[in-house]
């Protein structure tokens, strides 16, 4: 994707940001030629990883983390990448291009927002008392997966992807769970109430206590560790262990704070994956990125950005005109359920569904009104994938009683 402008030795790219964006980022400029120098700088000691095992094989098979480490020490040698770990970095001066490292200042040609998102930490009653975990680091994972064990009791408050994987993966330890949900059903914001059933009943199914529409009050504490969850109706959960996986915020404040423009809580960046200041691209979770096929910025917290977005920075940062137009996409993996899903439901009118969903096997599409495809899963079934992306991206017009055919090919139903 590049032009050719590979930068000068006396050049230097900055990577704000040591996980996957980060590293994926270092990765694809020497991958596009740039001969200059690039620093990775992050805030955790650990070479950059993947964290989408923390939530799952991390805790159900006990996978060392080498295993989803990004690249190991000698690739980053090899590749000219000067490491900073365990180094925060405090400002941007936007006018100087420099970076602030404790009492260094560091100067950049280019630079790369890649700073991630953090655990959400309500204002709840007890919320930061001993035994109450929250999961977004190995460390994190470490921490949580030495103290699930038979007998303890786990109580998750939150049905969202991480609180439901965390339940699945105790449940296969043999841990009592309870998951606490506001909504109606777990998942309800991503996947609407109609799909929410199916992993309700899953977890369910799996001696999960799955409590929805309900509320935390507090944390109930016991010489300064969790012993219970206090609902707002009054009922208390017995708990050994309390996992506060609420959702997450995205590090954005050290572009904030240097000027760059926001938008809904991430950092706006064009379809380049610049960002209002034309030397400072982001990429990740912390993007609000203008995408070409919805015409407006959005926000995608999963691997699939951080994974995709880093190459079209490199390839303009050396010279080209890439735009990232990948649709959304991510997975999870729960008991025996394996599932992708791409694309938006935002203003979905009805659901469809295609192959037996009581034996999990099953796609699942989500139209608007005009009978536009705008979303589609799959759920153990394999062989779909590019098919759901064609109608996702084509939004493709559908008659739903096709769509629901297991007998009609989705090949058929693309213009």
């Amino acid at each position: 994707m590049s032009t050719g402008n590979t930068g000068s030795r006396d050049e230097r790219v900055v990577i704000v940001g040591a996980g996957l964006a980060g590293a994926k980022t270092a990765e694809a400029l020497r991958d596009a030629g740039y001969a200059g120098r690039i620093t990775l700088v992050g805030d955790e000691r650990h070479l950059p990883y993947e964290r989408p095992p923390l939530s799952k094989e991390y805790l159900t098979a006990g996978k060392d983390q080498s295993e989803f480490t990004v690249h190991d020490r000698t690739w980053y040698d090899e590749a000219g990448v000067e490491l900073r770990l365990g180094s925060l970095v405090t400002a941007i001066d936007l006018s100087a291009r420099t970076v602030s490292i404790g009492d260094d200042d560091l100067g950049y040609s280019s630079l790369v927002l890649a700073t991630g998102s953090r655990s959400a930490h309500p204002p709840v009653e007890g919320a930061e008392a001993g035994g109450v975990h929250y999961l977004r680091s190995v460390d994190d994972a470490a921490a949580l997966g030495e103290v699930l064990s038979v007998n303890v009791r786990l109580v998750v408050i939150g049905g969202g992807w991480i609180g439901l994987e965390v339940a699945a993966a105790a449940r296969g330890r043999g841990v009592d769970v309870t998951v606490v949900e506001a909504a109606e059903q777990p998942l309800q914001g991503p996947l609407g109430r109609e799909l929410g059933v199916v992993f309700a009943d899953l977890h369910r199914e799996n001696g999960v206590r799955l409590l929805v529409d309900s509320r935390v009050e507090s944390i109930v504490t016991e010489g300064g560790r969790a012993a219970g969850v206090r609902l707002s109706g009054g009922e208390t959960l017995d708990a050994d262990v309390v996992l506060m996986a609420v959702g997450a915020r995205a590090n954005v404040e050290l572009a904030d704070n240097a000027g760059l423009t926001m938008h809904a809580g991430g950092v706006y960046v064009d379809p380049s994956l610049r960002t209002s200041d034309p030397h400072v691209y982001a990429v990740g979770d912390i993007t609000a990125a203008e995408h070409p096929l919805y015409g407006e910025p959005i926000r995608t917290e999963h691997w699939a950005t951080a994974l995709n977005q880093p190459a079209v920075a490199a390839a303009n940062i050396t010279g080209g005109s890439a735009v990232y137009d990948r649709i959304p996409y991510f997975f999870t993996d729960q008991y025996d359920l394996g599932m992708e899903f791409r694309g938006r439901i935002d203003g979905y009118a009805s659901v469809v569904t295609r192959g037996d969903v009581a034996t999990r096997e099953f796609l699942v599409f989500w139209l608007d009104a005009g009978q536009r495809v705008l979303a589609g899963m799959n759920v153990n079934v394999w062989d779909a994938g590019d098919q759901i992306t064609a109608l996702v991206e084509g939004r493709v017009t559908v008659a739903p009683d096709a769509l629901a055919d297991p007998t009609v090919p989705l090949d058929s139903l693309l213009p």
